[in-house]
């Protein structure tokens, strides 16, 4: 069969498996997409009506990618096809889906078929105002702490009876509340938020049994994508479906399961055969990404891991370069050793700049990464993400000290009446009756401190404090603690000025800033070196991968440290960024960090000492070593026999 040729066996094995269950364990770079999108050309090709397909995916672009591939499969004159092709599968994501069934059910939940769709700012807009008429203070519990914790209640199938029983004491009693009164809102409002989505179609399914057997009768054979990325309504929802026909195929690597922070449950993948006991299993081995030796690495990593499916995984190309561990002296030596890397690698047209990705764990790292490509001008682009100076955050703690010196700057006044008045006059020992006032009160505070002796790190940590600014930010959500993270990164900055008097320092840093903004136009070339979390790397490969601050504490991250499922989800992290590589990784860890505003002297990541011996090369610096020892176009390499430095 034509269609079938450019399969390997175990993926024409999983596109032929027609009926029952079917687990495809897809390892990382094993064409799971391919298997997936010729599987459904299969199935039509053996007969199945288009209408009777549903595929189902986590992201609109891998939804059209797969809607796409599929329809050149079936266009393709491959003589299979025993009907015209006339109608095409249903393919999206679990939401558009969830949507779709709402809106043609919607009479059987009691509300309009022209509902809308909440967004976060909805959502947050909705709760504020509940939580002002149940006269619950805001600055002892945040919005945006209770519109997280409404949406992970939602993804658990929680509704608000059901909190209110479970949950008793503070915040969460109090989020109840809040919980119940927001719903009202959102029936008064005809809208549903993307937790609704899902939510209710379980519930119109659960309630309404001959409308779910409509929707069992026409999807039969359901194929789920990512599947150890769903939660519990997601996993609710695909089973009711597909309990009818047992027409389920789903595919995922429990190897990947990084996303546990947004509710997924990767036990989910782990308990298929338990859920489906007469499942077939396909597990696909062979990496058509990568090199021996990365794929050789990656795969002894994870076997460090106490749950899991085995996998022998292995790939017919070349043995490749050894993963590279570079210690370096700080971050600053981190980024110089990445760009001419870079660099060199580039001008040896090996490769173009859009073939390098630098990963790093969280989005404070970025920040001296990004300074070292400003200053070169090599064009760069953050994936999935605002740049350092440009977030929120860091845009209005710059407009405080620039108030600071200039107290005619209404650009930054403008900005910072988005704040609120009562975050505003936190800690002011006057009257403010309007943010305006507010506003001018502590820049007045602010101009009579910039006359005092200080470094400018200290008047930041000060401005900071007076403008009530970590309250703001840290609004008890994980997003928040990253936010006041990226605060301290830019207190970290602020020691680059420490040998100038204040107001000089504060000038030039302000200076400096504004021209890293204008050269930061750059990115919009389409040859750049990209730049994003790990999390952000998944499903994406490129060339050569760089893996900034494998540093325990950071990769893994400490608030991994005291849990074996938090710790094994962080190495599981890390293995996704090994496995984006084709041809190259090098892992840097620095001895001296300044990250989140203190100064932090971590030892190299446990999951370096997890890669044998013989997949790995160790560039250390030497032990007295006070500076990086590497000038321009020289490199020194001290590898891990010596007994005197970390042994990895």
């Amino acid at each position: 069969m034509d269609l079938l040729l450019s399969l390997n066996e175990k993926q024409k094995d999983a596109v032929t498996t027609k009926e029952g269950p079917l687990l495809i364990l897809a390892g990382p770079g094993s064409g799971k997409t391919k298997t997936l999108t010729h599987r459904i050309a299969y199935l039509i090709s053996a007969g199945v009506s288009p209408g009777n397909i549903l595929a189902v995916t986590f992201t609109n672009k891998a939804a059209n990618e797969m809607r796409e591939k599929i329809i050149r499969l079936i266009s393709q004159d491959y003589g299979e096809f025993k009907t015209p092709i006339n109608s095409y599968p249903d393919t999206g994501t679990f939401h558009s889906v969830c949507a779709r069934i709402i809106r043609n059910e919607a009479p059987a939940l009691g509300i309009s078929r022209d509902f809308i769709i909440y967004d976060d700012a909805d959502q947050l807009s909705v709760i504020k105002k509940a939580m002002s008429e149940l006269e619950i203070d805001i600055k002892q519990l945040s919005p945006q702490k209770v519109r997280s914790a409404i949406s992970g209640a939602k993804d658990k199938l929680v509704t608000p009876d059901l909190y209110k029983a479970q949950e008793s004491s503070y915040p969460a009693a109090e989020i109840a509340k809040v919980y119940e009164l927001y719903e009202e809102k959102l029936s008064l409002n005809g809208g549903l938020d993307f937790g609704d989505l899902i939510l209710k179609t379980v519930l119109l399914f659960e309630n309404n049994p001959s409308i779910l057997k409509k929707y069992q009768k026409k999807y039969r054979y359901i194929l789920v994508d990512e599947y150890q990325d769903t939660n519990t309504a997601q996993y609710s929802l695909i089973n009711l479906l597909a309990r009818e026909s047992e027409n389920l195929c789903v595919v995922g690597d429990d190897a990947q399961a990084i996303y546990s922070w947004r509710n997924a449950d990767f036990t989910n993948i782990l308990n298929f055969k338990k859920d489906w006991p007469n499942a077939k299993v396909v597990t696909l081995e062979q990496n058509y990404r990568s090199t021996k030796n990365i794929v050789k690495a990656a795969s002894e990593l994870i076997k460090n891991n106490s749950r899991g499916y085995p996998k022998d995984l292995w790939t017919s190309k070349e043995e490749g370069e050894p993963v590279y561990i570079k210690e370096v002296y700080d971050s600053y030596s981190e980024a110089e050793f990445i760009l001419r890397k870079i660099n060199k690698l580039a001008s040896q047209k090996k490769y173009k700049l859009g073939d390098f990705v630098v990963l790093y764990r969280t989005n404070a790292q970025s920040r001296a990464i990004e300074e070292m490509f400003l200053r070169s001008g090599t064009p760069y682009k953050i994936v999935g993400g605002v740049k350092f100076y440009q977030r929120r955050e860091i845009k209005d703690m710059i407009a405080w000290l620039r108030l600071a010196v200039n107290e005619n700057d209404e650009a930054s006044r403008e900005r910072l009446k988005n704040i609120p008045l009562a975050l505003l006059k936190a800690r002011l020992f006057t009257t403010a009756p309007t943010k305006s006032a507010a506003i001018e009160i502590l820049r007045g505070e602010l101009a009579l401190k910039l006359r005092e002796n200080l470094k400018l790190r200290e008047f930041m940590e000060y401005a900071a404090h007076k403008t009530n600014f970590e309250q703001i930010l840290k609004d008890g959500t994980e997003q928040g603690d990253e936010r006041w993270e990226n605060i301290l990164e830019l207190f970290s900055v602020a020691e680059d000025y420490s040998s100038l008097d204040l107001k000089t320092g504060l000038l030039k840093f302000l200076e400096d800033i504004s021209l890293m903004q204008e050269a930061d136009q750059i990115s919009n070339r389409s040859d750049l070196v990209h730049l994003m979390t790990l999390h952000m790397a998944k499903g994406l490969e490129f060339p050569v991968v760089f893996i900034a601050g494998c540093e325990e504490g950071i990769l893994p991250h400490i608030n991994s440290m005291f849990s074996q499922d938090d710790l094994e989800e962080e190495r599981r992290l890390f293995y996704v960024g090994l496995t984006r590589a084709k041809d190259a990784v090098y892992c840097l860890t620095a001895r001296q960090r300044m990250i989140w505003g203190a100064m932090a002297n971590n030892p190299p990541s446990s999951f370096l000492y997890e890669i044998p011996a013989d997949y790995k090369e160790v560039q250390l610096l030497e032990p007295d070593d006070e500076e990086s020892d590497e000038e321009e176009g020289e490199e020194t390499d001290y590898l891990l026999d010596d007994d005197d430095v970390i042994q990895l």
